[in-house]
């Protein structure tokens, strides 16, 4: 009987520093920043350096204008397109603005330092939203949801758990509202607003990428 006792005593104890174990590597994981993310995932590290070569992010086009209740109205489809492939698409979405002058707003997410292999920069571009010229940025519709993964990047998040991959893109979309608080890890954010005059039918407005990472448009007849 009294080894029994002793055995059962010695089972619990085991088992409480198993669950002391597991709640601090939870702790661990529920605490850690994108700062160890980074510099302990090297696969992370290595698709953040296979982000070159990027010279078309998307496009869009007018679908239909008309004036409704006295307002001009112009509805737009907007597309991101893969970064392998500009003829995939990977977002689809329609949109209704007011006017004929539309503002894309976009977050570049840039990684220096810390962040890269090599020491050469690198950026990330993210649609935030789009907005006509009457229209307030806060009132602005949202292309990609912040927080959300990017189907653009979606090499990246493949380099990461469940866990980590919601830290990556909760730390990345937060830069949206502080752009300079990952500076310290190589990882800082500007905006990018592309702003299109008399959009027509019948053209397709590019979006194109210059050689220090500025979103500019082309403008190409739709076939």
């Amino acid at each position: 009987m009294i080894k029994t006792v002793t055995r059962l005593i010695r089972l619990l104890v085991l088992g409480g520093g198993a669950a002391l174990g597991f709640l601090a590597w939870d702790r661990y994981f529920t605490n850690r920043t994108i700062q160890q993310l980074v510099a302990e995932n090297g696969q992370l590290r290595s698709a953040i350096q296979n982000l070159t070569e990027e010279s078309q992010i998307g496009y869009a086009k007018v679908i239909s204008q008309e004036v409704r209740d006295g307002k001009f109205m112009t509805r737009l489809l907007f597309v991101e397109t893969d970064r392998s492939d500009p003829a995939k698409r990977v977002l689809e979405k329609e949109f209704e603005i007011a006017g004929d002058v539309a503002h894309f707003d976009a977050l570049i997410v840039k990684f220096s330092g810390p962040a890269v292999m090599d020491g050469r920069e690198r950026a990330m571009y993210l649609w935030r939203r789009v907005y006509g010229e009457t229209t307030q940025p806060e009132e602005a519709a949202r292309i990609e949801t912040p927080g959300a993964e990017s189907q653009r990047y979606a090499d990246l998040s493949a380099k990461l758990s469940l866990k980590d991959r919601k830290l990556f893109w909760d730390e990345i979309w937060a830069l949206s509202n502080d752009p300079a608080r990952l500076q310290q890890s190589g990882i800082t954010a500007i905006y990018g607003n592309v702003v299109y005059r008399k959009l027509r039918p019948g053209l397709i407005y590019v979006f194109k990428i210059s050689n220090s990472g500025q979103l500019y448009p082309e403008t190409v007849p739709a076939l």
